[in-house]
């Protein structure tokens, strides 16, 4: 009989005054505080002002709650965001949020770190370089954080590493299935560990963009693949050869693309 892990987790770590402290909210937050910790590293060692590590850090925080509620009701629900739009503009700003789209998040980030630059007189490619090594781990506490709540479940396998995810309210239970949660997060730790290899390996003198679009091509390329291993979030998605998840990526990694040709066609040096 194979061996299977059972994940009986419980998305709440415990109440405080009957206000529940959950894992998701916690990672959520641990994802900022970690990657403030490394983009201030960065700056640092760069000599650039701490106090634009902090700026930067509060628009990337505005942008992704706002970019990834809008994008979840753009893209999974889109009848919600024309029927009830009072509802819609309540629920992009108060937790707890219901669905949070990794897409939406991403295009929320690059269109704030675009004002940052101009507002700061800051090479924009600059700014996104420095940061993705943030977001490759803040996406790893994420996707730990719905390991933890027992969503966006893979789909049944015969893996000896499959889980069981007996807090799983969408599909049957004791069925064994990719944890492609997980697979998702340490992928994103394994980017971050890449992308501070290379800007170690070169810092200042990283050619604009080369990060970033490394960076853009590996994540979502991956993220690709692994919705093949992920049952769909929404019915629409059903009978579709690719999901949602996978629509949106291919313009990422073909955006990444072309960032990295810019890079190396590019002949100067990221001197911001």
């Amino acid at each position: 009989m194979l061996a299977y892990i059972d994940w009986h987790t419980s998305p709440v770590i415990f109440e405080i005054f009957g206000f529940p402290l959950r894992w998701y909210g916690l990672m959520f937050a641990g994802a900022f505080l970690a990657g403030y910790q490394v983009l201030s590293y960065i700056f640092k060692k760069e000599g650039r002002p701490i106090e634009q590590a902090d700026e930067l850090l509060m628009y990337a925080m505005v942008a992704t709650v706002i970019g990834a509620r809008m994008g979840h009701y753009f893209f999974y629900e889109r009848p919600l965001l024309f029927d009830n739009p009072s509802k819609f503009f309540i629920d992009m700003i108060v937790p707890p949020y219901s669905g949070l789209a990794s897409h939406g998040a991403g295009i929320g980030l690059f269109i704030a770190f675009y004002i940052f630059s101009k507002r700061r007189n800051i090479p924009y490619l600059y700014i996104t370089d420095r940061i993705v090594p943030t977001v490759a781990l803040g996406g790893a506490f994420i996707r730990f954080g719905n390991l933890m709540n027992s969503e966006i479940v893979g789909k049944p396998t015969n893996v000896p590493w499959a889980f069981r995810f007996f807090n799983d309210t969408e599909h049957l239970v004791l069925v064994p299935r990719h944890p492609a949660q997980l697979y998702e997060s340490i992928s994103c730790i394994l980017l971050f560990i890449l992308m501070m290899w290379i800007w170690s390996y070169k810092k200042e003198n990283t050619r604009q963009g080369l990060m970033t679009g490394i960076f853009l091509i590996i994540l979502f390329t991956l993220r690709f693949l692994y919705e093949f291993l992920k049952e769909n979030q929404v019915a629409f998605e059903d009978g579709m050869q690719f999901n949602m998840g996978q629509i949106l990526s291919i313009p990422a990694v073909l955006f990444g693309v072309g960032i990295l040709v810019y890079a190396f066609r590019k002949k100067d040096i990221q001197n911001a």
